[in-house]
């Protein structure tokens, strides 16, 4: 009863929907590429189970945000930002934000059920490893940035693993080093902030350069973009026409990419959520990407 109590009072409610971050949400569109790149977004059945998918992954991430933040409560409250989260300012109570985070879990293996077991294995193995990412993995150089990079990775098998398609090999590298590459800058920009005001970052972050990160997130790009163009050079030799949209394909892939990377050098990268809802530049390059992808896979 305290915690029903609890959450009616004022502020509350708004406290726990901004700790479960659903401007994050944005990541888990990532569960639509593998049926949009199989050529299957179109079907009913597939958009369906996809669509089960995202909202598993808006639960399941949520969950996870809400664990990490009731564990970093102390760490958060010394942060020059981290401090105004709602757990750290004392918004929502620890004890509340473990109980809803267990009920976002349990909600978001239910949903992933109604389209199979195979969703359920994606969604077990990415709420474990990010929980263990919470309970001190986050401490371990170099494992921190795989971890993180895992969780952008399962949302792409996700979308394959409820609709049933095979992953292409790919598609599957282009995924893992464009994850690796986005994590490296967010850490990038956490380590910038603590080099021009001293704030504090946790004990991992202190373990890495921004040479380090530098080098990690260009050559994570690199791959990235070699991959992606043998990928479009194999879609365009698959398709029966051999249409050249999917080589077309990789020019605003590339700008998109040195467009983000701008931001990264500049530490700037910290939300990449942030840089993906405010660049308009960057979406036109996306919008584009995706037009001549849609054209060499739909044509």
């Amino acid at each position: 009863m305290s915690e029903v109590a609890a959450v009616a009072k004022p502020g509350l409610v708004s406290g726990l929907l901004r700790t479960a971050r659903p401007r994050q949400w944005v990541k888990n569109v990532l569960v639509l590429a593998a049926p949009f790149a199989g050529n299957r977004i179109f079907e009913g059945p597939v958009l369906l189970d996809a669509a089960l998918a995202f909202a598993a992954f808006c639960l399941v991430s949520s969950a996870v945000y809400l664990v990490n933040d009731a564990i970093d409560v102390e760490a958060d409250r010394a942060h020059p930002t981290k401090r105004n989260r709602p757990i750290a300012a004392g918004i929502v109570p620890v004890r509340l934000a473990y109980l809803t985070a267990a009920v976002l879990l349990v909600a978001s293996l239910a949903l992933g059920l109604l389209t199979g077991w195979p969703l359920v294995i994606v969604l077990a193995v990415y709420a474990g490893v990010q929980l263990a990412y919470c309970l001190g993995l986050k401490h371990q150089p170099v494992i921190d940035l795989c971890i993180v990079a895992s969780g952008f990775l399962l949302r792409a098998i996700a979308g394959g693993a409820a609709a049933g398609i095979a992953l292409s090999q790919w598609f599957l590298l282009v995924a893992a080093f464009g994850s690796l590459f986005m994590v490296a800058g967010k850490r990038y920009a956490e380590v910038v902030l603590f080099e021009k005001t001293g704030a504090k970052i946790r004990e991992s972050l202190r373990k890495y350069s921004s040479s380090y990160l530098r080098f990690v997130w260009a050559t994570s790009a690199a791959i990235m973009i070699t991959t992606y163009s043998l990928w479009a050079f194999e879609i365009r030799e698959r398709s029966p026409n051999h249409s050249v949209w999917a080589v077309i394909s990789i020019v605003p892939f590339v700008i998109a990419v040195l467009r983000y990377a701008v931001d990264v050098d500049q530490g700037g990268a910290g939300e990449p959520e942030d840089i993906a809802l405010k660049d308009r530049v960057l979406q036109v390059l996306g919008a584009s990407w995706v037009a001549c992808l849609a054209l060499s896979v739909y044509l």
